[in-house]
């Protein structure tokens, strides 16, 4: 069986205390037992599962409801205090004692239920009672605290390991990120000296293939200067031939001339004189054009390594 114990102020004398005890089986819903004292008499009393009902009914409330405000009103206390109303009312011969009980509203209140308390032949047993129920309340109260106080204190060794652990846990994640970030500087250093070494090779593929371009071009260059000198010098060759041919004099006249000449003169001389007054001419143009030649492609070899 369940049992609280609440202190109420009747509103007739709000002075005055008195002690309401309800009890129940299994739900207050199927009907409880009162007791009420003030400490030198004590009245009781029993509300049916029946009561319960006609009450709700009365009211016109829904009886899970009704059974939501009693529990308020009779077993909550002084939690509800100043919701609910409490009137005592014993008669003049001490032998009967009207308990009612109502909620209070903003405009009013309505009243919850009533009942005919009959008065105990020993109220001095009531009150052992109910001093008992207090002890017995206080005793569990005690055991429960002594039982959460052991469980605080389990808890915070607990927070105290787990504190530890976690500061173990930060020291280590630390550790591990110094690691971690050595061997990433490592890493990007290797990568940064590997790019460099391909930069470098790229850089000397680039000279080189410069370097192989302006030598085609040179040689490309050397060729055609040699083509055209050797053009040159068989044009060169024929013109002199000519001139030598034309200078000199048909076959009649050379026999008259060499018959009446006193002394024969060799043509020979006569010809290299010619060819080395016409060649260096020639020669001086080739040279000429071989320099510019050779003048243009450097500033185009010095143009590439710019780039």
């Amino acid at each position: 069986m369940e049992k609280t114990l609440i202190r109420i102020h009747p509103v007739s004398d709000p002075e005055a205390v008195y002690f309401l005890q309800v009890s129940w089986e299994k739900n207050i819903s199927s009907g409880f037992g009162i007791i009420l004292t003030d400490g030198e008499r004590a009245w009781t009393g029993t509300v049916s599962e029946a009561d319960i009902s006609r009450e709700a009914a009365d009211m016109e409330m829904n009886r899970e409801k009704y059974v939501e405000e009693l529990k308020k009103a009779l077993i909550l206390g002084e939690e509800s205090a100043g919701k609910y109303n409490f009137t005592v009312s014993v008669d003049e011969e001490n032998t009967q004692c009207h308990f009612s009980y109502e909620r209070n509203l903003k405009d009013g209140s309505f009243r919850l239920g009533s009942l005919k308390l009959q008065k105990v032949s020993h109220p001095a047993d009531v009150v052992k009672e109910l001093i008992g129920y207090c002890l017995d309340c206080l005793g569990g109260l005690q055991v429960k605290n002594e039982h959460l106080q052991k469980e605080n204190e389990r808890l915070f060794c607990d927070l105290s390991d787990v504190e530890k652990r976690l500061e173990k846990c930060v020291e280590a994640k630390e550790e591990l990120e110094a690691d971690l970030y050595n061997r990433f500087v490592l890493v990007l250093n290797e990568k940064k000296t590997k790019i460099r070494s391909l930069q470098k090779l790229l850089n000397e593929a680039k000279e080189s293939a410069v370097d192989t371009q302006c030598t085609r071009d040179g040689i490309a260059t050397t060729q055609m200067a040699t083509e055209k000198e050797d053009d040159y010098d068989g044009s060169t060759e024929e013109e002199s031939e000519n001139l030598i041919q034309s200078s000199l004099p048909s076959a009649p006249e050379r026999r008259d001339s060499l018959l009446g000449s006193p002394d024969v003169i060799s043509t020979a001389p006569r010809r290299k004189r010619r060819q080395r007054t016409i060649n260096p001419t020639g020669t001086e143009a080739k040279i000429a054009t071989y320099e510019t030649e050779k003048l243009a492609k450097e500033k185009y070899c010095s143009s590439l390594w710019r780039y």
